[in-house]
């Protein structure tokens, strides 16, 4: 008994620390209260080179304020004995989220984070966007760095609340979540290689969702 109750403090303690807002990001807009009903997030489909079968894992915050996505196999790299097509990853996943009939939600804000390695001249890009089924594709967003770069990287994508797009009242519709990374030799020495992953390198912090809620309109 007191190991699970161990175990489940930690389990709390971890979504503590990845949901932790950094210092450098956007404030996310102060919304309602998430539903009391446990939410649950599963994969429904997952295509792309950056996730083959079996390397992406989600998992929902105990309170509701977000999921996190995990990859594990998530890397592109140029230069040296690299593949040509090694140079972009991507990957596209369809989501399933449980959550109570009387509630929407929309992504509020999206912490994605991963290791680089980028030789001098070399540029890295992450670029991502995110639709409910059914409905028209958000615009992308991305992100870069140049080399010589070889550290953590974080980006973080933020909407007001006036421009969240909701999951619609009354009906199921999955989430889909694309991300695609990039590395870009220019003219960079060819027979040096460069990298960059999506997660960092231990794989102890992942993609982060957070999510805003509110009810939907009593029929």
């Amino acid at each position: 008994m007191a190991g699970g109750l161990f175990a489940s403090g930690a389990l709390t303690a971890l979504f503590a620390m990845a949901l932790a807002p950094p210092s450098t990001s956007p404030d996310v807009p102060t919304t309602p209260p998430s539903p009391a009903e446990r939410i649950r997030v599963e994969v429904a489909t997952v295509n792309g080179s950056g996730c083959p079968n079996g390397t992406v894992a989600v998992a929902a915050a105990p309170d509701n304020s977000a999921f996190t996505v995990t990859y594990s196999d998530y890397l592109a790299s140029a230069g040296d004995q690299s593949d040509p097509v090694d140079f972009r990853k991507n990957c596209q996943l369809s989501l399933i989220v449980h959550a109570p009939v009387d509630y929407t939600y929309a992504i509020a804000s999206v912490d994605y984070r991963g290791y680089a390695s980028l030789q001098s001249g070399v540029s890295g890009m992450e670029k991502a966007s995110y639709y409910f089924q059914g409905s028209p594709e958000t615009k992308s967003e991305s992100h870069r760095w140049r080399g010589p770069y070889a550290d953590n990287w974080q980006a973080t994508d933020t909407k007001p609340w006036e421009d969240l797009d909701w999951a619609p009242c009354g009906a199921k519709r999955n989430l889909n979540v694309n991300t695609e990374l990039r590395v870009l030799i220019g003219g960079s020495d060819p027979g040096r290689t460069s990298f960059m992953t999506m997660d960092s390198t231990d794989t102890k912090v992942s993609s982060v969702y957070r999510l805003a809620w509110k009810q939907c309109p009593s029929s």
